[in-house]
């Protein structure tokens, strides 16, 4: 669909491919998409109700988790829509401003999941190496100031990402071979010096994301110490119970990250295998933060039974 001759250095649409190579298979790729994608709408909206309507769930570590949840939403509705658009309905023009809309939302939304996690992890640090002072340190107005720093955060790093976009020349084509907009790819189409750009995003990408892993990793090196002090054997397989569902969620949300940050700027693997991976990175965590967190934490599981009308055994 991209012209011969491309001639217009500021395209006022783009054409996304979907999965370069599997353009037969798109409808039958789209029904584990689209399964995926609605198991994650009812489940963190589960999530959502069940830490609402349950007051013992109003705890910083909840709260932060209603926070994610609403990111993961937003973050798997910026892109399933189009994409789904794209397999079923071959509807591959994106305007340039709902691209660059798209690119800000995915990327500053995985960014605020990043720092939500962190400040979980801070929350288990506190309630596990200073648990005295963890009701003190953890108040309302300071959950609200930590939730909002880390909207900002994501706000302001991501922030110039669509106006750098915005004014890039893209002489060579329209054409997107993905199924959403992403900054990477972009950058690629562009006929011009991008090595600032690519830098400033490799400098978000440590600052945010790769700051982040490593404060949590340092978080938990100094938790797994306070619990291997503890006296009794059962009050530190309680505590390595409270932390292992978090742990569960921050490995599914770096891993895949990384492999794709990776992937994106030094891989040199075939397309599809790229672009379904950032899929996967953008799908998967979102539909098993809520059934991580409502198998192997007893308040949200009976919460969830009851609105649900289940009797638990």
């Amino acid at each position: 669909m991209a012209a011969s001759n491309w001639t217009t250095p500021h395209p006022s649409t783009f054409i996304l491919l979907g999965i370069p190579g599997l353009e037969a298979a798109h409808v039958w790729i789209s029904i584990p998409f689209c399964s995926v994608y609605i198991l994650s709408l009812l489940g963190n909206g589960l999530l959502l109700a069940v830490i609402k309507t349950e007051p013992s769930l109003h705890e910083p570590m909840y709260l932060f988790l209603c926070m994610l949840a609403l990111a993961d939403l937003v973050v798997s509705t910026t892109t399933l829509p189009k994409t789904l658009c794209i397999f079923w309905f071959r509807d591959r023009a994106i305007h340039i401003n709902a691209c660059l809309a798209q690119i800000f939302l995915v990327h500053s939304l995985t960014t605020m999941e990043s720092g939500f996690m962190l400040a979980m992890a801070f929350d288990r640090y506190v309630a596990i190496c200073n648990p005295l002072r963890h009701s003190a340190i953890l108040t309302n107005r300071a959950i609200a100031k930590i939730g909002l720093g880390v909207v900002m955060r994501g706000c302001v790093l991501l922030g110039p990402h669509p106006f750098l976009l915005k004014w890039l020349p893209y002489c060579r084509t329209n054409v997107i071979s993905h199924t959403y907009c992403e900054f990477m790819a972009l950058v690629k189409l562009a006929c011009a010096d991008t090595t600032v750009m690519s830098a400033y995003s490799l400098a978000v990408s440590f600052l945010a994301g790769g700051l982040d892993f490593i404060l949590i990793v340092l978080s938990y090196i100094l938790i797994l110490r306070a619990i291997f002090r503890l006296p009794s054997k059962e009050a530190r397989r309680k505590s390595l119970g409270t932390c292992s569902s978090h742990v569960c969620v921050m490995l599914m949300f770096y891993i895949p990250g990384i492999f794709t940050f990776l992937s994106h700027r030094f891989g040199h693997m075939d397309p599809h295998i790229n672009i379904l991976r950032a899929n996967i990175y953008v799908l998967f965590p979102p539909m098993m933060n809520p059934i991580i967190y409502g198998v192997r934490t007893p308040g949200i599981r009976q919460r969830a039974l009851h609105i649900l009308g289940i009797k638990s055994a």
